[in-house]
């Protein structure tokens, strides 16, 4: 069971004890993303976790702060998404007291010096290149580009290389400023926790500036006109995706849809491995998902596919996608699905920071925060008829989007496929 409270600069604290383990895992979470972002700071959010690692008031430089966790073994990295970022700490639970100081010195007494600032510009840039060379990253980036259109929601969380070489500091600093406060922050910890948690999380982390607003991000609209969305680039394999408006966090409907995804696509039974891969050979992996955000979401289907085949092959996924929108799916199918979810999410609930991240995630875009038992108690609960029903809506192929990256430049030739 989990225990929760705030503290009086109002960041809330999540605690999840495990008697099984001797590792325990400190995660914050920030409610800020690309999503938060104007046109001139797209890319702050991501640019600030780079550097919440170059240097504090106490640890001076990267090395001082990897050579300190690394003298412990422990775990350590950041992650930025389009609506939340995050910063973690795993180690073992001997050394809970250094994750909290570590992780709460980062975040308030990080230096951005402009000369590693400036540094930092290259490595961002670099990371930006590295994923426009790799076309299974980087589609997810075209389609939702594609989806979106030119709002946030559809902006590269990286940003474009040219904002992160003009970026000030100043304005990257008044972003932290506005967003990194005690309201507007989550600290969870799961793992094996020490009797004084309380008074340590109190020690560090009421350290975090209290400001009572909590700024808000602008919301998605809708979804663009446009349906095609391509990018010519020399390529021996092309990446697909196709798909398009799916359902927000809190919807009712997400377990019904992610059983959906399952049975479409989400492993090596599903309808469009068997029938894509291993029936046609048009692809090495393929896979079906659903993107939730807050408030607007996705579903979509990936592939990597035989250049040559890829007139053969959109029909084909088309095909598969349109029976199960028809609810041609069995019981038998569902159920296996249902075990498929329930086994990985039970897999998942093996380690501390799988844990962390999974109530850390909750706590940002939920009324309430589940219990294991209530998780897998409401995939159990799910009808056919309710997937079914959600499968018509979700699975509307006059709805859909198509991004290809690939050796293509008419998109008149795709067009036929979509519209």
């Amino acid at each position: 069971m989990h225990k929760a409270f705030s503290l009086t600069n109002g960041v809330r604290v999540l605690t999840s004890p495990l008697k099984e383990t001797q590792a325990v895992t400190v995660m914050v979470f920030v409610k800020v993303g690309s999503r938060y972002e104007t046109q001139e700071l797209n890319g702050a959010s991501h640019f600030l976790e780079h550097m919440m690692f170059k240097g504090t008031q106490r640890r001076p430089n990267t090395l001082m702060i990897s050579k300190e966790l690394d003298g412990i073994g422990a775990e350590y990295n950041a992650f930025t998404s389009k609506d939340h970022t995050g910063y973690y700490i795993k180690t073992n639970h001997q050394h809970i007291d250094l994750a909290l100081d570590m992780l709460s010195d980062m975040l308030v007494n990080s230096k951005f010096e402009a000369k590693e600032l400036d540094r930092e510009r290259g490595v961002i840039i670099e990371e930006i290149n590295m994923y426009e060379d790799n076309p299974m990253a980087h589609i997810e980036d075209v389609f939702e580009n594609g989806l979106y259109g030119d709002t946030p929601l559809g902006w590269n969380i990286a940003g474009k290389k040219e904002g992160i070489t003009k970026m000030s500091r100043e304005k990257m600093l008044a972003y932290k400023n506005k967003y990194y406060i005690g309201r507007n922050m989550w600290l969870v910890i799961a793992g094996k926790v020490p009797e004084n948690l309380n008074q340590l999380i109190k020690k560090y982390f009421n350290l975090i500036p209290g400001k009572s607003n909590v700024p808000k991000y602008v919301g998605q609209k809708g979804y663009s006109k446009n349906k095609i969305h391509l990018q010519y680039k020399e390529t021996e394999q092309s990446h697909l995706i196709i798909g398009g408006p799916g359902l927000k966090y809190s919807a009712k409907e997400l377990n019904a849809v992610s059983l959906l995804a399952i049975m479409l696509g989400g492993n090596m039974s599903s309808r469009l491995f068997i029938e894509i891969r291993e029936r046609m050979g048009l692809c090495y992996f393929i896979r079906a998902g659903l993107s939730p955000y807050e408030d607007i979401g996705h579903f979509q289907v990936q592939a990597g596919l035989d250049k040559t085949r890829i007139k053969e092959a959109i029909p084909a996924i088309l095909q598969e996608i349109s029976k199960m929108q028809k609810g041609d799916f069995s019981p038998e199918e569902l159920r296996r699905a249902k075990e498929f979810i329930k086994g990985k999410f039970i897999l998942e609930l093996e380690d501390s920071e799988n844990i962390a991240g999974w109530m850390g995630k909750q706590a940002l875009f939920m009324k309430k925060i589940k219990t294991a038992k209530e998780r897998i108690a409401e995939v159990e609960a799910v009808k056919i008829n309710e997937v079914k029903k959600i499968a018509k809506q979700v699975l509307d192929i006059k709805n859909f989007h198509l991004a290809i990256i690939g050796p293509y430049k008419d998109q008149k030739v795709f067009e036929k496929f979509i519209n």
